[in-house]
């Protein structure tokens, strides 16, 4: 499998035209604060699809950091205008909490 990081959201969805399934896989990484006073927290939203060339399978990827406040629910706002953005490009599309390591090991076998 080759793995190909996007740097930027644009140039992912610019790929997905070439995924051979319509989930896109998401994964949200809790990121250590160093003020553990602060009222903000740190993620990372990790995006993920697989498309196929010849026999070869490819790992799509991106990530975009998020800050939000403690008591802020920005998780699912972000989610939800992921959501939107994926079905402007395609309706078929849709967005799954998962980890993509299981979901290829149970695609390839």
């Amino acid at each position: 499998m080759i793995v190909i990081f996007c740097d930027n959201i644009d140039d992912f969805i610019v790929f997905l035209n070439k995924r051979i399934m319509n989930e896109i896989f998401y994964e949200i990484k809790e990121l250590k604060n160093h003020e553990s006073l602060s009222r903000k927290a740190n993620a990372e939203i990790i995006l993920h699809f697989l498309a196929k060339v010849s026999e070869t399978l490819i790992l799509y990827e991106t990530k975009q950091d998020l800050t939000k406040s403690v008591e802020s629910n920005s998780e699912k706002e972000v989610i939800q205008a992921l959501q939107k953005i994926f079905q402007g490009v395609d309706p078929s599309l849709s967005l799954i909490k998962g980890k993509i390591r299981e979901i290829y090991l149970s695609y390839s076998s």
